[in-house]
């Protein structure tokens, strides 16, 4: 086999058998495939797409590229949740320690913040000492002594996946669901797991912006997971505004520690403990969604969630005084407000527009090489169909400089729509699959 010839029947829309698809894979991983020929091999699959049974081979050939954890001998059922990405999207941090809490192990491995979407990493380590490059043993270690732990990807997982992703980046094939659905399966799949919770975000603010694209993905992922024996299943959420009030890295985490303290904007506190509840269901320990539900509240409501964080932040080395007083975490110096002019609701976000201004002020990364300012962000005060009125702050930004705060000002200013009439949001959970 030679790669030209793989590169130029996909090209032509052929079908590439389980051979030449690990052929190729296990070439690029080991050097003898270059990096042009597998661009060339991505933009091919961008236009002509991969049947199920290709995916099926190219996610599996993905994952066996490097380790994948053993963790059979876990102390509870190996389940995670992963989330196409999204702005204020802090769910990891409540989850996770809810699961915990509750019976199940949760091998987390997340990623960072890229554009107008936030890393749950980035965020993670606004608690100062805390690390999340830890090695695989330490990794299950943690997992086993604690019930979760979170950490980035290493090159033990998944290599392919890694150098794959770096070309696309640079390649303009982000946006390919085959490459999305293997790249996101490889990586969750080499965590050892019986189940697999997947929280799909759909509009302005996430990179399915229809529901069609959404379920197509969806249903992508749930066929590997099916064919890879582990119990998979998508909640697709919306992100037509950003999700609970706040934007940034340690602003997230104070908001996401109020809602393990029992307090929390709604919209959080409810697709938290959805997804909390479906991975309580997929690991087996209760029957039901509503159980898994009822089981998330009484986590919280006993203090056991918050205890599991803190028992997580301390093991990965940070700061846990930052959970008994989230007022430690970083915050930026410089405050200012959005006001309005005339009494009105809020109608809509351009929520993409909402993560750049984020982005912006420091909170995000514009290349993947960007330093992240943890003390930057900034707090929704009203959300969609919320009434507003002069002399009220909308919105208040958390910036370095006075200039910095202006620009983001405006900038939220114009990603706010504003009407006379009050018009109710879209439902937060659009369905599951």
């Amino acid at each position: 086999m030679r790669a030209p010839e793989l590169i130029r029947k996909k090209r032509d829309g052929e079908v590439l058998s389980p051979d030449e698809i690990r052929f190729f894979l296990d070439g690029f991983t080991a050097g003898t495939i270059a990096d042009y020929q597998m661009a060339a091999m991505a933009m091919a699959i961008y236009f002509q797409g991969l049947s199920d049974d290709e995916l099926a081979v190219w996610t599996d050939a993905m994952l066996h590229s490097g380790e994948v954890l053993d963790l059979s001998d876990a102390p509870g059922p190996r389940v995670d949740k992963h989330s196409t990405g999204g702005v204020g999207d802090k769910t990891s941090f409540i989850l996770a320690p809810i699961a915990a809490a509750a019976g199940l192990c949760v091998p987390m491995v997340s990623g960072r913040g890229l554009g107008h979407t936030g890393g749950t990493l980035d965020k993670l380590e606004a608690i100062p000492g805390l690390t999340v490059s830890l090695d695989l043993d330490r990794f299950k270690r943690l997992v086993y002594d604690n019930g979760c732990a979170i950490i980035g990807q290493t090159g033990e997982i998944a290599p392919a996946d890694k150098r794959l992703y770096a070309l696309r980046d640079v390649t303009a094939t982000v946006r390919c669901i085959p490459l999305i659905a293997s790249s996101i399966m490889s990586k969750k799949l080499a965590e050892g797991l019986s189940g697999l919770i997947l929280d799909v975000k759909v509009g302005s603010g996430a990179f399915m912006r229809s529901e069609a694209a959404a379920r197509e993905l969806s249903r992508k992922m749930v066929g590997i997971g099916q064919r890879m024996g582990v119990h998979t299943r998508v909640i697709l959420s919306s992100m037509e505004q950003p999700l609970g009030q706040t934007v940034g890295n340690a602003i997230e985490l104070v908001e996401a520690i109020e809602v393990l303290r029992g307090g929390g904007p709604a919209d959080l506190v409810e697709l938290s403990c959805t997804l909390a509840g479906e991975m309580m269901v997929a690991g087996g320990l209760v029957p039901t969604l509503a159980a898994g539900l009822a089981r998330a509240a009484a986590m919280i409501a006993s203090g056991a969630a918050l205890e599991r964080f803190a028992r997580m932040v301390a093991a990965q080395g940070g700061d846990v005084r930052c959970v008994e007083d989230p007022s430690r975490l970083p915050r930026a110096p410089v405050e200012a407000h959005l006001f309005v002019d005339r009494p009105a609701f809020v109608a809509g976000f351009d929520c993409e527009a909402v993560g750049m201004v984020g982005m912006r002020l420091g909170a995000g990364r514009a290349r993947a090489d960007d330093a992240i300012d943890h003390g930057v962000g900034l707090r929704l005060h009203a959300r969609w169909g919320d009434a507003v009125e002069p002399g009220t702050p909308v919105a208040t930004v958390y910036a370095r400089t006075a200039e910095a705060a202006e620009t983001a000002v405006k900038g939220l200013r114009a990603a706010i729509t504003l009407s006379a009439e009050r018009c109710p949001p879209p439902p937060l959970i659009l369905g599951e699959l």
